[in-house]
């Protein structure tokens, strides 16, 4: 059969190794998914199905430092997973039968305990009794904490093949924002990070669920998706009518060849690698100080951080021998090297290297800042709800000025009345929430103040000193200044903090312990993307799409608007369902059309006058090497494809997933009120950045971003020592 494309040169600086064990793995394999019923008369797998894919050479090479016993559990691990993914197309995709495959996947959770005393169902067919026998010959090893993850990362894995199964009876192929996040979960990558910990060493608890420990899982697992997109577009889409791919998805999203979307799909590839090495030689470490990890847990982060990169070579060199793939004319053995050949040889060819994967890496440090761009072209932008404005708006722009000179944020150095009238916060927040009282229109206005007050504080005071310990600092101060249960707050010292301690006094009053915890990491995340922007800027180092528009969420405020919307619902809406693949999916929508839509109409302000790099514009110009015009292109594209998604996911999803969760008709009321609390804020931030001068090149020419005339801005945080 001929190959679609060529399959690119792969960026592979590590060698592949090849455990010794693997023929032990093998055979107990092989036993193993008899044992479990996996082979002859499953319908699913003959003898020589397992053997042409040889899941004991991918683990051999994925895991290749560790003993007999672990090689041959995690290789079990391996044919479970891939039986499933094949028992779930046979059964139910290729009938299209979600009833079914939802009952099915509902009884998986089941053989999870995390208290092994739990008694278990009695398996029903051979994926269930291959968990059951998995799960309790792996985790008495293994803490409670990894236990949870784990559980949580298969549960992921299973559940969202829904998502993949609804999309072929839409017969819709997702958008790449979409698609990349969604394919972590049911790529199963974090999944096999988790495997990862087992063969290597445990991540400390402390550090687990930290930043830079999850982008270091998330970049691995869109490499091993990408790739195994690469290796599996002839069989996934040309045999199997799949269209979770992100070949096809590039292809159909951009109009192009599949050879120019496959080498796209390189390209994002050899980015998140790119990414992974940034994070592991410059967050790890700072996270690892900040937590004053023991050297044994700094050790196991390191082994761990080194299983991911074996990981990635050993699931090349696997994907280059599997019969399962597509893989004729693959790079691999002899490059600069006549008669060089053999495991590892893949990652030979230098001059590919340098070629591709060097210039890219470059080309993200050598943006040049403050280049004149001229007014930002603003394209016809879709908005199919309407706007309403509260009442209260001019009540509301009187109270935000008192409340502002009250805090002190004109007396810094950084706005004046000027600004704060061209800014205009309360008339986003008369859009975002017309029906509220006066009183919680002015909490909205401050807090969207006191939001983008911080937005702009920090590049502009530590940018300016280029200090990122104070940052950090202030940071953590922030944070003090909202407790929890009851604790004395932060004794105020700057503008930023006595804003935070009087608005987290007034919205918390009456929540609960945990509803606060929620609002606090929501703003813990708000601030400390902050600081990862700054840490960008001192490296003058353009992130790449996925990253940006992952942490762009975070630096909009959008968690913090999300929870604040989510508490007006009150307890009727289970967390499971805030959690589920849908929501997220609706969320993620509305957060990433407006969070586009900003980066569309501050172009010239941030370009030129601010000398930021952190602007989804920008990011398309560097990541793809085209210029203006194109790259607002993709971003308006983008734009409008999420609120395409928006649409899609309230008219066929939500409906299919209150019943799929039996919510009451309370709950589809409070869910009803939560997507038109989104709809209104997607129509009132549009609003907003057309009305207000914050963003008009007259207004930009006349108040270039800077410090105030004659006034520095105040000391952020009480001197040391």
């Amino acid at each position: 059969m001929t190959q679609p494309f060529e399959l690119p040169p792969f960026y592979m600086p590590h060698p592949a190794r090849l455990n010794p064990h693997v023929d032990e793995a093998r055979t107990h394999s092989t036993r193993w998914a008899r044992e479990m019923g996996m082979l002859e008369g499953s319908g699913v797998w003959e003898q020589a199905d397992l053997d042409a894919h040889d899941y004991g050479l991918l683990c051999a090479y994925t895991h290749p430092d560790c003993d007999s016993a672990a090689l041959s559990l995690i290789t079990d691990w391996y044919v479970w997973v891939f039986f499933f993914d094949d028992h779930f197309l046979e059964r139910y995709k290729r009938s299209q039968d979600r009833v079914a495959g939802k009952a099915h996947l509902d009884r998986l959770p089941l053989f999870m305990p995390l208290d092994l005393s739990a008694a278990l169902p009695e398996p029903e067919n051979p994926v269930e009794a291959g968990l059951a026998d998995l799960w309790a010959r792996t985790v008495p090893k293994m803490s409670q904490d990894w236990r949870r993850r784990f559980a949580v990362a298969t549960e992921h894995l299973l559940n969202e093949s829904l998502w993949e199964l609804s999309n072929i009876n839409e017969g819709r192929i997702a958008n790449p924002v979409e698609y990349i996040e969604m394919r972590r979960k049911v790529g199963g990558a974090p999944w096999s990070a988790g495997l990862v910990e087992y063969a290597t060493a445990e991540v400390p608890a402390s550090v687990a669920e930290s930043r830079p420990l999850r982008v270091l899982m998330e970049t691995f697992s869109d490499a091993v998706h990408l790739r195994n997109d690469l290796f599996s577009y002839q069989r996934e889409v040309e045999d199997e009518g799949e269209n979770s791919n992100g070949v096809l998805v590039l292809e159909t999203f951009f109009g192009c060849t599949t050879q120019e979307a496959a080498d796209t799909v390189n390209d994002v590839l050899t980015s998140r690698l790119h990414q992974f090495e940034h994070t592991a030689f410059t967050e790890v470490p700072a996270v690892a100080l900040e937590q004053g990890l023991t050297p044994d847990e700094i050790a196991a982060v390191a082994a761990y951080t080194k299983g991911l990169q074996d990981w990635q070579s050993g699931g090349h060199e696997w994907h280059l021998r599997s019969s399962r793939y597509m893989n004729r004319n693959a790079t691999r053995g002899g490059g600069p090297w006549p008669g060089c050949s053999g495991p590892g040889t893949s990652a030979a060819d230098v001059r590919a290297l340098l070629a591709s994967a060097g210039a890219e890496r470059v080309r993200a440090y050598t943006h040049v800042p403050y280049q004149r761009v001229g007014p930002a072209r603003i394209p016809d932008i879709r908005m199919p709800f309407p706007l309403t404005l509260s009442p209260h708006l001019d009540a509301a722009r009187r109270s935000l000025k008192e409340w502002v000179t009250r805090m002190g944020i004109l007396a810094e150095g950084v706005w004046d009345e000027d600004k704060l009238r061209a800014y205009d916060l309360p008339l986003c927040s008369a859009g975002l929430d017309p029906d509220a009282t006066p009183e919680a229109l002015d909490l909205s206005a401050q807090w969207l103040a006191w939001g983008t007050y911080g937005d702009d504080y920090y590049p502009l005071v530590y940018g300016h000193r280029r200090d990122l310990a104070a940052a950090r600092l202030t940071t953590a101060r922030l944070s003090d200044c909202m407790p929890v249960a009851g604790e004395e707050p932060l004794l105020p010292a700057n503008a930023m903090e006595r804003g935070l301690v009087d608005l987290w006094r007034r919205t918390t009053a009456g929540m609960t312990p945990a509803s606060r915890q929620t609002l606090k990491d929501a703003i813990d995340a708000m601030t400390e993307s902050w600081v990862w922007e700054l840490s960008n800027q001192l490296q003058n180092r353009v992130p790449d799409p996925v990253d940006y528009l992952e942490m762009r969420r975070a630096t909009f405020g959008s968690d913090l608007t999300l929870s604040l919307c989510r508490m007006g619902h009150g307890p009727a809406v289970p967390p499971e369902v805030y959690r589920s693949g849908p929501v997220r999916s609706l969320e993620n929508a509305a957060m990433d059309f407006a969070c586009l839509l900003n980066d569309v109409f501050s172009y010239q302000k941030e370009i030129e006058y601010e000398g930021e790099i952190h602007n989804a514009i920008l990011v398309v110009q560097s990541f793809f090497g085209c210029d203006y015009p194109a790259a607002l292109g993709v971003v308006h594209d983008l734009m409008s494809q999420r609120m395409r998604q928006f649409e899609h996911v309230v008219e066929h999803e939500l409906p299919v997933l209150y019943d799929d969760f039996q919510l009451t008709d309370q709950a589809r009321a409070a869910m009803g009120d939560h997507v038109t609390d989104l709809r209104n804020w997607m129509a009132g931030i549009l609003n907003w950045h057309r009305e207000v001068d914050r963003y008009k090149a007259e207004w930009l020419a006349r108040r270039a971003h800077g410090f105030l005339p004659g006034r520095p801005p105040a000391r952020p945080v009480p001197a040391l020592g």
